[in-house]
């Protein structure tokens, strides 16, 4: 599948040209025929025989970028001064900062702010544990945390090389839900202590993000942090990625007429994200399911199955199919992936059903080629930008942790995770739905307080009131 120019590999290059003729319009040219698309021409400076401009194009890799540079560089009359990677610069320094909510002027602020006037506060807090939702940041913080073992599809690259991935994640949660989110890298990847850190640093916060963990030490690590800790605890690579699917597929169904209860869905992918899919789909009424993995497809008799995997065994394909992911999808009639790239080709999808629903998620590389499902099946969704229907998490963490901290709950059930999905797939309403929209924009003014509302009432929590001066205030 040939990558198109995409702004997360844009650069800007800073050059030369000589002072009129065509020599602009030949560097344009040089960009579009070398597979670019340039976004910007900025003229810096100008001389009676020199422009210097700043030429800011998209283009589909890295290296695809070289090439750009030395397609501008071979115009005549350029000189190439500059090059910048526009990402890379969006990074410098961190994507995130701390600022503080009220200002601190003069020696009347920085007494109730600090010293002395917090004192009283802490001790406020010491008398009733329960205030520092109140009185802190607490009530509305969130620990994103990770040990760098399986960040994106770049594998295990370690904490420091993850603290991207997490500032990005924080950005998210402040710019959809108001979260203050902070990322927590742990140079550790032992269960045992990243559960005991974890539940050190839990006093200061009101949730706990789990991202970018490794199967299968995230289910144990998930598991002991939910029945220690009385804050929510959510790995997003499993339930975030499940509830956008669910989502998904509702709204697939819709397009196509099929019934949740009567679908065979063949799953590719036994991992953290595969699992909680697997699970969200049977609470939602799935009866057939087929999971396949590396080993092929899942069942009671293959030998060597983890704990987790015999789980599946026993739950799906009841025919007892042991073969290969191929074989299973004849004849079904949803295909989901989150796997690996290129696995299946047009000819494997064309013998599922009619009306086939797919949904290749494997990134940046699907398990099949979008336009080749196309010629075959009636939905097709990506874990990419660049195609209709992108099947992405961030649809779904902030509401679910905005309705969380809202609800003030201590916990995160598969109910709440189905209120979210339903509520996520009503944001598409019937005139606007159809096989190219099934999930609406990250953008949509909607989606994250239709979600945020869904997993508040689930939890049992009430709208928030305004607390400029609450009730409970200590009486002087």
């Amino acid at each position: 599948m040939t990558a198109l120019p995409s702004v997360s590999y844009s650069i800007t290059v800073r050059l030369e040209v000589p002072a009129g003729g065509s020599t602009v319009s030949k560097l344009t040219t040089a960009v579009e025929q070398a597979g670019g698309l340039v976004t910007a021409l900025d003229v810096t400076a100008s001389g009676h025989e020199r422009l210097r401009i700043d030429v800011t194009c998209a283009a589909a890799d890295t290296e695809h970028a070289g090439r750009l540079v030395e397609a501008m560089r071979a115009v005549p009359g350029v000189e190439i001064g500059r090059v910048s990677d526009r990402t890379f610069l969006m990074h410098l320094g961190g994507k995130i900062s701390m600022e503080a909510k009220h200002p601190i002027r003069n020696r009347d602020d920085l007494s109730m702010i600090y010293t002395p006037g917090v004192a009283r506060v802490c001790l406020a807090i010491a008398a009733n544990p329960d205030d520092a939702r109140r009185l802190t940041i607490k009530r509305n913080s969130v620990a994103v945390v990770t040990d760098g073992s399986a960040v994106l599809g770049l594998g295990n690259i370690g904490p420091k090389a993850a603290l991207p991935v997490m500032e990005g994640k924080a950005a998210l949660f402040k710019r959809f839900a108001g979260i203050d989110a902070w990322p927590l890298c742990l140079d550790t990847q032992d269960p045992d202590e990243i559960v005991s850190i974890v539940k050190a640093i839990a006093p200061g916060f009101a949730g706990i993000n789990l991202e970018d963990i490794s199967a299968p030490r995230c289910f144990e690590i998930e598991a002991r942090l939910r029945e220690e800790l009385d804050i929510p605890v959510f790995h997003d690579d499993q339930h975030g990625t499940a509830v956008v699917v669910l989502a998904a597929l509702y709204n697939a169904l819709r397009v196509v007429g099929k019934d949740i209860g009567a679908v065979r869905i063949v799953l590719s992918g036994a991992g953290a994200a595969g699992t909680a899919i697997l699970k969200l789909l049977i609470k939602a009424g799935v009866k057939d399911t087929c999971v396949a993995d590396i080993g092929g497809v899942i069942h009671p008799e293959r030998e060597g199955l983890s704990p987790e995997l015999r789980w599946i065994a026993e739950n799906t394909n009841a025919a007892k199919y042991s073969g290969d992911l191929k074989g299973a999808l004849s004849g079904a009639d949803v295909f989901i992936g989150v796997s690996a790239p290129n696995i299946l080709n047009g000819a494997d999808i064309a013998t599922m059903n009619k009306d086939a629903i797919v949904f290749a998620l494997a990134n940046p590389d699907p398990e099949v080629d979008p336009a080749a499902a196309h010629e075959h099946a009636a939905v097709v969704a990506t874990g990419r930008s660049d195609f209709p229907n992108q099947i992405n998490n961030v649809l779904v963490f902030p509401g679910v942790f905005r309705g969380l901290l809202d609800a003030q709950s201590s916990k995160v059930s598969i109910d709440m995770e189905l209120a979210a999905a339903k509520a996520l797939a009503s944001v598409v309403t019937d005139d606007e739905l159809n096989a190219d929209y099934i999930v609406p924009s990250v953008f949509h003014p909607e989606v994250h307080t239709r979600v945020a509302h869904a997993v508040r009432d689930a939890a049992g929590g009430k709208a928030p009131a305004h607390e400029s001066f609450p009730d409970d205030t200590p009486a002087l």
